[in-house]
């Protein structure tokens, strides 16, 4: 039988290191990702690719900000530059993926899907935003602009003196667009969808759309997009070959193999780092919780190994337990 998967592709697999982030090295990081596919492709998978947006929504902010200032061009609310930046990384990756295919010789059709994630307008995230985006403002002209336009700021960790707005991350709640993208792939398409989350909307007494300036997180709208689909793996692709207890210290330890109460417990116990590894723990959880088969969380050139990569499923198996040592603290 066919198996149907999600590969969430992490920023990396598009902007590396201290990479000035320009078309030429964004289409080769995305080729050399998209390579790590194929052996997926031959095995019969129907596909669906995420992939975050963090660098390239801050960019199309920072130009809204410019346009304003310079020429007077009226800004984008935030959820049209998610569009755009869905839009503009969604055509990239097909391209790729439509070159990658060709040279494999791979007959499968690519398509790119701008994904409407809903959200609940009562998320407590509303209460407390949180995600930093766009540029970095002095105080003077946070000060400004949080009078002037509303927003809310918080310092920048990465910036002495700086500031960042913030704004809320709610938890996806349904994909709108789930039974077309289930559709596309019956048909045998592979679909890029939820990019950098999908755009946040929600349903008004009317049942009309509407939208609220967020963020989503696009681990958990992947995991999300994965039970909807009933798809049978979750594929999270970072810039580390495993899971770790401990990263970057020196008691770190690979952990391989886990199952859904173990992972649990190194939740509670904060093994994961908050806001980096934790998202992606979560929405692999969830996605197992929900009746999905496994999660690999791997380093994104290594897809094609199946040595590397930490896999969370709901119970372990035998192969599995002959890894499992005693001494991962749980």
């Amino acid at each position: 039988m066919k198996k149907r998967a999600v590969v969430a592709l992490g920023g990396n697999a598009i902007l590396r290191g201290n990479e000035d982030g320009t078309i030429v090295q964004q289409e080769k990081n995305v080729t050399d990702t998209l390579e790590n596919l194929v052996p997926l492709l031959r095995e019969g998978y129907e596909l669906v690719l995420t992939h975050g947006n963090g660098p390239q929504v801050g960019n199309i902010l920072m130009r809204n900000d410019a346009g304003e200032q310079l020429y007077g061009i009226a800004p984008m609310p935030l959820n049209i530059c998610v569009a755009d930046s869905q839009g503009g990384i969604g055509f990239m990756i097909e391209r790729m993926m439509r070159n990658v295919l060709n040279k494999y010789g791979i007959d499968k059709n690519v398509i790119s899907m701008v994904t409407l994630v809903e959200i609940s307008a009562d998320d407590p995230a509303f209460q407390n935003p949180s995600k930093r985006i766009g540029k970095v403002y002095s105080k003077a002209e946070a000060d400004r602009l949080a009078q002037q336009k509303g927003w809310v700021f918080k310092p920048s960790p990465k910036s002495k003196d700086g500031f960042r707005r913030v704004v809320p991350s709610p938890a996806p709640i349904d994909i709108v667009n789930k039974e077309i993208i289930r559709q596309l792939l019956e048909n045998g398409n592979i679909v890029i969808a939820a990019g950098g989350g999908g755009i946040p909307v929600y349903f008004d007494e009317n049942n009309d759309v509407r939208t609220l300036d967020a963020v989503i997180d696009k681990d958990m709208a992947s995991g999300m997009l994965a039970t909807n689909i009933l798809a049978d793996e979750l594929y999270i692709l970072t810039d580390v070959p495993f899971i770790y207890k401990d990263f970057g210290q020196e008691t770190q330890e690979k952990l391989e193999f886990l199952d859904y109460t173990d992972t649990i417990k190194h939740l509670e116990n904060g093994t994961f780092a908050e806001g980096t590894m934790e998202p992606k723990i979560k929405a692999c959880l969830n996605f197992i919780k929900n009746g999905g088969y496994k999660s690999i969380i791997t380093e994104a050139t290594k897809l094609a190994d199946k040595s590397y990569g930490s896999k969370i499923t709901m119970e372990y198996d035998e192969s599995d337990q002959k890894t499992i040592t005693d001494n991962y603290g749980i």
